[in-house]
Formats: C-alpha cells, structure tokens, sequence
C-alpha cells in the first residue's frame, strides 16, 4: 500500500475578496519496505500563479517563496501532471494534515478544468490523530504541537510543502498501526462536512464562507 501525504502552500490572504491560489506542491511517499512503513520518495514543485501572478510581501514573509521561484514554474495543470505521475498507478491513499489542503486542491482543480479523478481515498491526518488520542472536535492540534507531543523533531522550514509533508508524513509513519485508512471517491458536488472553526496567523477557516468560493459566478 502507497500512502502520499502531501501539503500545499497558497499565497497569503490578508484581506476579505484577496484569492488564495497554490504556489508550492510538495508530498513524502511512504511505503512498507521490509514490513515496516518508511518515507521512499518526495516531490517538490513550485506552481506559477495566474489570477494574481505578483505575490505580496506577506506571502514572500509567511513562506519564503519569491517571486523568482514561481515566475520559472509551471502553471497548476503542469504540475498535477508532473505530481499524478510521480504519485503512479498502483493504489494509493491521500493523506493531508487538516481540511484546508483538500479543499483548496479541488476548488482549484475544478478553476482550471483539471481532472480530478486522481483525488481518491483521501484521509486527513489531523482528525486521525484526534481519533487515536480521543481529543475533542474542538481541539484539533497543529502539526508543531502533535510533532513535540510524538518527540519528533522537526525537519526544514514550516510553511513550506516539502518540508511540512515530510513532517506529517513522519508523524504517519510513527503511529502507522493506530490509523485506519479509508477507501473514497471525491465526488462530483461539492459537500458540506462539520468542520472546526479556527483562525491561524494568515488563514481563517469558516466553512460557509468557504462554501462561496466554490460558486465564483454567484458572488456578482
């Protein structure tokens, strides 16, 4: 069994109607050699904004992307290209710390006419963890706090894909015989999950105004 856990970064939304779009893709393939599951690949592309093809200072601060990096990358469907091959054919699991990473890969994919058919058993790491520490609903930790609570050390930079996947990917490695991966399929309307309201330093995750941004033509 392949499992790819995966992060994106977007850039920064300071301001109400600001657009977030993907500008980093990075994942940590994990697979069982020997019995035992280990990190065996990872991939790492920039992605070059359309919509707002200047990032904000704020965007260069949270992430450290610059403009530079983002100019020589490919557009979205080049990347997913690049990403979908990388991931390969044999079966695998999606997994992603949180909601916000899924739900931006759609509502993108679905911008840009990009099949998402590839999209398949998605699982998110973070409620996971929850479930095996019988946290409340409300209390679902960030990937710094659940990576001191595991006493791994963090690797790299945060707020950048590559580095954050690698890191989620290792807290799946630790507790991989307590998690319980589910079979799905992304389906072809968007769906309402309960989801926890919280607000970090540059992302406010409101579930009903996000409901908005999957109906562009209906904000007018």
């Amino acid at each position: 069994m392949t499992i790819i856990v995966y992060d994106l970064e977007m850039t920064v939304r300071r301001k109400k109607g600001q657009i977030a779009e993907i500008i980093e893709i990075g994942a940590a393939k994990v697979g069982m050699v020997d019995g035992v599951p280990q990190i065996i690949g990872t991939f790492q592309s920039f992605v070059k904004p359309v919509i707002v093809p200047q990032l904000t200072a704020d965007t260069t601060t949270f992430t450290g992307i610059t403009q530079e990096d983002v100019n020589g990358a490919g557009t979205l469907p080049q990347v997913i290209r690049d990403y979908s091959e990388w991931i390969g054919s044999e079966e695998y699991f999606l997994c992603a710390w949180g909601p916000d990473d899924l739900r931006q890969l759609v509502q993108e994919c679905r911008q840009h006419q990009i099949q998402t058919e590839w999209i398949v058993n998605h699982n998110n790491l973070q409620k996971m963890l929850s479930k095996v520490y019988k946290l409340e609903k409300h209390q679902q930790m960030g990937l710094k706090p659940a990576l001191e609570m595991l006493e791994i050390p963090f690797a790299g930079s945060h707020h950048r894909a590559l580095d954050d996947a690698f890191n989620t990917a290792q807290i799946l490695v630790k507790l991989y015989d307590q998690f319980q991966f589910r079979h799905n399929k992304l389906s072809e309307e968007p769906r309402v999950d309960s989801e926890v309201v919280y607000k970090t330093d540059h992302y406010e995750n409101l579930p009903f105004a996000g409901l908005a941004n999957l109906f562009p033509e209906q904000q007018k």
